[in-house]
């Protein structure tokens, strides 16, 4: 069930919510690059949305270890159970996927191996199936079919404000605070999730690339009334992106808490937590990348040089 939650942030970049970044002092002296004047903010997610196209071939060339951990808790906020997997991240036939290589820190059976390459197979085709039926319809979609929603609707659906310039890891980033408009008028289930966030996002200016964002409901979140998805309230999540070879902006870690219910017969309240590492250059069209089956202490594949 946390799926969900990895959903929300990935269908609501760069329309996130979190904690502003601290003003620095009036008496603190300015560099050039602080006392420059600060994009447009419209013209500036115009740039990142570009930018984003233009680096979908690079990311498609990398494939990157992924540690997820799950801890649900029960009505009371204990700890009812938490799950963990290791898997490999890589795009097969214009899809991107996770191939799980361990659970709970022990690497799968070749039995399971088996079955989790089966899973990717179907994966792979429903997904490929359903971006191209889309795209036959002119829908714009990511690499497994789901609709992207273009800046200029996020612009349609919230209000950026407060914008400053602050340093992120030595680089000049642009962060903006967001409030989608609970009265704006949507075309597609996943604008909804734009519409009920508040948040803060982290541009890096040079590079005009989603760095950081954070974020959470402000009010309930339902899909199908309901019936199909429900988001609570105050759910919350966080995502950090990471340059890799001065070429291409890759997931770095995602956070999310909240309760969640599905299809009315499975639910989730509790925490996610997802690192990735070990990135990697390689392009395949159908054959799955594959790692060493070895798993470090630390639950992450323990690679040969």
């Amino acid at each position: 069930m946390g799926r969900i939650l990895l959903l929300a942030v990935f269908c609501a970049v760069p329309a996130l919510a979190g904690a502003q970044e601290p003003l620095a002092p009036a008496a603190a002296p300015q560099s050039a690059t602080e006392a420059a004047p600060l994009p447009d903010i419209g013209k500036l997610l115009l740039d990142v949305e570009r930018n984003q196209k233009a680096a979908e071939a690079a990311r498609k060339d990398y494939t990157y270890h992924v540690h997820f951990e799950q801890t649900e808790l029960d009505g009371k906020g204990n700890v009812k159970k938490t799950t963990v997997t290791d898997s490999e991240s890589v795009t097969i036939n214009g899809v991107r996927v996770d191939r799980v290589v361990a659970r709970d820190g022990k690497p799968l059976t070749a039995e399971e191996a088996a079955k989790e390459s089966e899973r990717i197979d179907k994966e792979v085709a429903k997904d490929k199936e359903r971006r191209e039926k889309r795209e036959g319809k002119g829908q714009e979609t990511d690499s497994r079919g789901d609709q992207i929603i273009s800046a200029s609707r996020i612009l349609e659906l919230g209000t950026f404000s407060n914008p400053r310039r602050v340093e992120l890891d030595g680089r000049s980033t642009i962060v903006a605070d967001y409030a989608g408009d609970p009265n704006a008028k949507t075309r597609q289930t996943a604008e909804g999730v734009i519409r009920d966030l508040v948040g803060t996002v982290w541009i890096d200016e040079k590079g005009r690339a989603l760095v950081r964002a954070e974020g959470h409901f402000r009010n309930d979140y339902k899909i199908g009334g309901g019936l199909v998805a429900d988001v609570r309230k105050d759910s919350s999540f966080s995502a950090r992106f990471v340059r890799i070879n001065d070429e291409v902006w890759l997931p770095a870690a995602i956070e999310g808490q909240g309760r969640v219910r599905v299809l009315l017969v499975s639910g989730f309240n509790g925490r996610i937590h997802m690192t990735a590492s070990d990135y990697r250059k390689f392009r395949t069209n159908s054959t799955i990348v594959s790692s060493s089956d070895a798993i470090a202490p630390d639950a992450k594949p323990a690679l040969g040089p």
